[in-house]
């Protein structure tokens, strides 16, 4: 199976000989049809949440109007029909990531809640005072707050490595800050703020040779191209289902079974339990030992419907077509005087953020509202690599399969707009 930024390099040729239907593809997307202050709905913000085609709509509507129930927990038809489409999400994104039995995944509210329940069971039971845990420079804030509130707790050590200007992990350094006393690396796969593509299958390799387990926020990753843990050899991947076309307030933790088994739970309650006296609680094998009380039941199953459907389009054709978009709307805004490109690592993946000479951010993003676009003005959960590159906020058009260059166009156009008003 390819690598992520392997996928990203394919040559234009398969993609000339197999184009990609984006119109066809289009028409899947209820959203896609808005007008926003009368103008046809631009919609770049992809790296926030991402719209839900019809499918996932309709598996969604179809477990609460057809057979709802709680699972697990029932021996009637619905309860059985609800655990069955629960269990086979549970398989579908097993398959999706490269897991090797559905046991290593944990259904979570998203990756946020995968990383805190990493931290807060694997890490309060393996970190002391003392400890180390290693992050990177460009981590969204659900892979920093976690480890710090962490080491705040255990009187560990957050350690930091670096990124170049370009935003770009300095590998060098990386390595340097792996010893002895590093209990976890936890790395993003694709910068939410950048773009970045990690090389993550070497940043693993790096940190299994000092025996140091690694988790990777794979987030960005999910939607855009193929994944395969087992490949990438990490030890944990966490994933958001809402910005995989699934629904909100689902996602997936995939943990190596050697190490969920000796994992001590994340909350208490019911599902979770093997049995329960007043003196003592045998809990639940994974996944179930860290799934307590009634879960996201709808979620998961679209979330299965969301893998469904990107398989059925194809990772490898996604990524083909997401990078040359990237690449022409890269070239589109780099020749506007003016706009400075925020992150230009030599592999990135649907992103493109930006500042303008003269305007804030947050007055670019209400200007381009006013044109029907909606992109990103913030730090993007991000306020780390906002610091790096000296700016308050950026601008982020994030990209998915369902844009189009005129879309691109019409942002350029918007960006113009902006400039006329601010010089």
């Amino acid at each position: 199976m390819p690598e992520l930024d392997e996928v990203k390099q394919a040559d234009s040729a398969s993609a000339a000989e197999h184009p990609f239907e984006v119109e066809r593809i289009r028409q899947d997307f209820p959203a896609l049809t808005l007008s926003v202050h009368g103008q046809p709905l631009v919609y770049l913000d992809n790296a926030a949440s991402t719209q839900k085609p019809v499918s996932v709509l309709d598996a969604v509507d179809r477990c609460y109007r057809e057979y709802y129930s709680n699972v697990h927990r029932g021996v009637h038809h619905l309860s059985q029909k609800a655990t069955d489409a629960y269990e086979e999400a549970r398989r579908k994104v097993q398959g999706f990531v490269g897991a090797s039995r559905a046991e290593e995944i944990v259904f979570v509210r998203g990756a946020t809640e995968g990383i805190n329940l990493v931290a807060s069971t694997f890490g309060r039971s393996r970190v002391k005072a003392g400890d180390e845990v290693l992050i990177t420079e460009m981590e969204h804030h659900s892979n920093i707050v976690p480890w710090q509130m962490l080491c705040e707790q255990t009187g560990a050590t957050l350690r930091v490595a670096p990124i170049d200007d370009r935003g770009e992990v300095i590998l060098e350094e990386y390595e340097k800050l792996l010893n002895d006393r590093t209990r976890i690396a936890a790395i993003v796969h694709i910068s939410n703020a950048l773009g970045t593509i990690n090389p993550v299958s070497r940043m693993v390799e790096m940190a299994h040779s000092r025996d140091v387990p690694v988790l990777v926020d794979g987030a960005q990753a999910a939607p855009h191209a193929l994944v395969d843990v087992e490949a990438l050899g990490c030890d944990f991947f966490v994933c958001s289902g809402h910005k995989m076309f699934g629904p909100t307030g689902i996602g997936a933790l995939y943990g190596r079974w050697d190490l969920l088994s000796t994992m001590p739970p994340y909350q208490g309650g019911g599902e979770m339990i093997r049995s329960v006296t007043f003196t003592k609680t045998e809990y639940a094998e994974p996944p179930a030992r860290f799934e307590a009380g009634t879960p996201n039941i709808a979620g998961a199953i679209g979330m299965g419907a969301a893998v469904d459907y990107l398989q059925g389009i194809g990772l490898e054709t996604i990524g083909r077509y997401e990078l040359g978009l990237l690449e022409y709307a890269t070239s589109a805004l780099s020749a506007i005087p003016g706009v400075r490109l925020i992150g230009t690592a030599a592999h990135r993946a649907s992103v493109v953020s930006f500042t303008i000479d003269g305007a804030h951010p947050h007055d670019v993003g209400t200007i381009l509202d006013r044109e029907g676009i909606a992109v990103r003005a913030g730090h993007h959960c991000a306020q780390p690599v906002m610091d790096h590159f000296g700016v308050p906020a950026t601008v982020r058009a994030s990209l998915a399969f369902y844009n189009q260059r005129q879309e691109i166009d019409r942002l350029v156009s918007g960006v113009e707009k902006v400039k006329e008003i601010f010089n």
